[in-house]
């Protein structure tokens, strides 16, 4: 080992402690920010220390950076914040699809390496085809491209189970290169893997979207610590195996806010038969214009908002913090009540009100704000649904039943932000738009929200 090899190494291991305090401050609203810039330096590092590696192809190298560039740099600036969720699922798959490509590459470079790295290789490339069309298929349903309703079929558990357990038998032929061809071996590894992502993804319905992207996620960090073992990678195998583990935790507190387990997300198909199963709703709902809900806020000493996907849609993140502003000017104390999986990625919301500068002391979580709010004059819903439903308190037969809400209908008045009584991404009526407490404020969430703003500046 020469000095250039000591200066890797030690780079190394300052890039996978760079990863690790960037992850931990990503953990508060307060220093996430610095926390992403961080890590971002952290592998900064880890790109450059890879670099001095003898034998790279650095034209071929270049060519990717200015590519990937280039693309990244369209995509910052193109992409809407109400397509988030997608892109997500993008970075995801293509993640995965790289870990796949390295993994397939080295072996075509050795193909006679030992059973350890061929079993590596057969791990990253099951795990990198899963997860990419995997994501592919959550990136259809999350645009709209397919719907986001479950498909269901006879005998699909089997067949999913008999997928990834031909796969495994397969690879393990392959790694011990007996009975069939080994590049024949991995290529069926490979091709039963992307029928696997499909055929695991479709069964899922899209109201869990931020539970799959949040599972996908880790399958990307998995595939990419394989990777590492794969190419002798010290610093792919750190930062693969932190996004791998916290793609897990995320994904088990995503699942405990719906007060479900991951197998019940995975395979209940929860949107296939909701009409079937959940109650009808009746009643009239109360519609109230933007002078009386005016009204109803001027006099309200605390109001909670809960925003959701409808504020995303309608980009009414920054009009909702300036009518935030005013109502605290008008000495009304205002907090906004996030669920964990309000919209369609995990912290959705946050990342929304971060944008539009929304104080962090005001966002609160479900379980801090509803054993107050009975003593709360207003509750404000910007286009959240499933998370605010009484249905999931007490209709048994509700596909949402046991799953915790923000409990905006125990407020003194709950005004709800739609443009119409249609059921959320779950597909699940709401009674809540026809309590008697409830008024429904009709309309674009930005241009209602920007009424009551004039009515407020105009006071």
């Amino acid at each position: 080992m020469n000095a250039t090899d000591d200066i890797r190494g030690f780079a190394y291991i300052a890039a996978a402690v760079l990863f690790i305090y960037g992850l931990k401050m990503l953990s508060s609203q307060g220093t996430a920010r610095r926390g992403n810039l961080v890590s971002s330096v952290g592998m900064l590092v880890a790109v450059v220390a890879t670099l001095t590696v003898k034998g790279l192809a650095f034209h071929w190298i270049a060519l990717g950076v200015v590519i990937g560039a280039g693309v990244g740099a369209v995509a910052a600036l193109k992409v809407k914040m109400t397509s988030m969720p997608e892109m997500v699922a993008l970075f995801n798959g293509f993640g995965g699809l790289a870990s796949l490509l390295v993994g397939w590459a080295e072996y075509l470079r050795h193909p006679e390496s030992s059973t350890g790295t061929l079993a590596a290789v057969v791990l990253t490339v099951l795990i990198g085809g899963v997860t990419f069309t995997g994501s592919m298929i959550a990136y259809a349903k999350l645009a709209e491209v397919i719907s986001g309703k479950p498909v269901l079929f006879r005998g699909q558990k089997i067949l999913n189970g008999i997928i990834l357990l031909a796969a495994l038998v397969i690879g393990g032929l392959f790694a011990w290169q007996v009975a069939l061809p080994v590049p024949v071996a991995l290529t069926i590894v490979i091709a039963l893997a992307a029928v696997l992502g499909v055929t695991s993804v479709i069964p899922i319905g899209g109201a869990d979207m931020p539970v799959v992207i949040a599972l996908l996620n880790s399958y990307s960090g998995l595939a990419a610590c394989a990777a590492g073992f794969v190419i002798g990678n010290t610093v792919l195998i750190v930062s693969g195996s932190l996004v791998g583990a916290s793609g897990i935790i995320l994904t088990g507190i995503m699942c405990r806010a719906m007060n479900r387990s991951l197998a019940n997300v995975l395979f209940a198909g929860v949107g296939a038969t909701v009409q079937k199963k959940a109650q009808g709703y009746q009643g009239e709902a109360n519609p109230v214009s933007i002078e009386d809900a005016y009204l109803i806020l001027e006099a309200a000493g605390s109001v909670v908002i809960a925003p959701g996907y409808g504020m995303a849609v309608a980009q009414a993140q920054h009009v909702v913090r300036e009518l935030g502003e005013l109502l605290a000017k008008n000495g009304c104390d205002v907090r906004y009540a996030i669920h964990p999986v309000a919209g369609r990625m995990p912290g959705h919301m946050n990342v929304l009100l971060a944008e539009a500068n929304v104080p962090y002391e005001q966002l609160v979580e479900p379980g801090d704000v509803n054993p107050q709010m009975a003593n709360c004059d207003v509750a404000m819903v910007i286009g959240a649904n499933d998370v605010v439903n009484p249905a999931a308190r007490e209709d048994e037969g509700s596909p949402l039943y046991g799953m915790p809400i923000i409990d905006v209908d125990k407020a003194g008045t709950c005004i709800v932000l739609k443009r119409s009584l249609n059921p959320g991404f779950a597909g699940v009526d709401n009674p809540l738009f026809f309590n008697d407490n409830t008024r429904m404020l009709f309309g674009d969430a930005k241009a209602s929200i920007s009424g009551l703003v004039a009515e407020f500046k105009d006071a």
